[in-house]
């Protein structure tokens, strides 16, 4: 990666990653390919990681858990979401070629906004010719996903692109049973079906609810037992 800057860029609105966000807590299923990629990214190995797929994949997720890493190792890095274009503008990019990483989230949401299309192409450019890694994430390809700059999109066709797949019930059960062992939780195979039948099924509900969860098992030392998890769910 590129040499240190001695003062990392610092972004608007407290943007962070959440503090669960970590290469350890990300369960592959049928992803193994796109985290072996931002392995990859962050060893120096790739320059640039295009990371793309429906919602609800953990593509958020790959891209603040690189962001944390990079910054537990001592590199300037930063993770900027451009869901949140609203309010940011396009000047933001200017200096990120100073970062040893940056982790470029939603892409899609600028796509047809000449100034960012424009600003992000500059900015590509500088960020490869100082060896700052890259790592981007949007809903399609780089040539589907509504961008109008043929040269943006020339260049965001560089790098390795990695398709996340949605995952199946098994694979979200296994998901949430390995969040909850980080924790130092054990989730029942039956406690984990039973909240998958009856809660919101996309991947952020069910950790958010699985946060709710080991507040209210820790603070009465209680099991995750399926008769527990009613009473929770029906008091919150």
């Amino acid at each position: 990666m590129g040499p240190s800057s001695p003062e990392p860029v610092q972004l608007p609105l407290g943007i962070r990653w959440e503090d669960a966000a970590s290469l350890a807590s990300f369960h592959p299923a049928g992803n193994a390919r796109a985290l072996a990629a931002v392995e990859r990214l962050l060893a120096g190995e790739e320059t640039c990681v295009y990371l793309h797929g429906p919602g609800g994949t953990g593509k958020s997720h790959l891209l603040q858990a690189a962001a944390r890493a990079g910054s537990e190792r001592g590199d300037p890095v930063a993770y900027l979401p451009l869901s949140e274009r609203a309010s940011l503008r396009p000047e933001i990019l200017e200096g990120m070629e100073r970062l040893d990483l940056l982790a470029l989230d939603d892409l899609h949401c600028i796509a047809a906004d000449a100034a960012w299309e424009e600003a992000l192409f500059h900015a590509f450019n500088r960020m490869r010719d100082a060896g700052t890694a890259l790592l981007l994430s949007a809903a399609d390809r780089p040539d589907a996903v509504g961008l109008v700059l043929p040269d943006l999109v020339s260049r965001l066709q560089w790098g390795l692109r990695e398709r996340l797949r949605p995952m199946d019930d098994d694979d979200k059960l296994a998901a949430l049973r390995h969040r909850a062992r980080l924790r130092g939780l054990e989730l029942p195979a039956e406690a984990g079906a039973y909240l998958l039948r009856r809660q919101p099924r996309d991947m952020d509900s069910l950790f958010r609810l699985l946060d709710v969860l080991d507040r209210a098992a820790l603070a009465e030392q209680r099991r995750l037992t399926i008769p527990f998890l009613r009473r929770v769910l029906a008091a919150d």
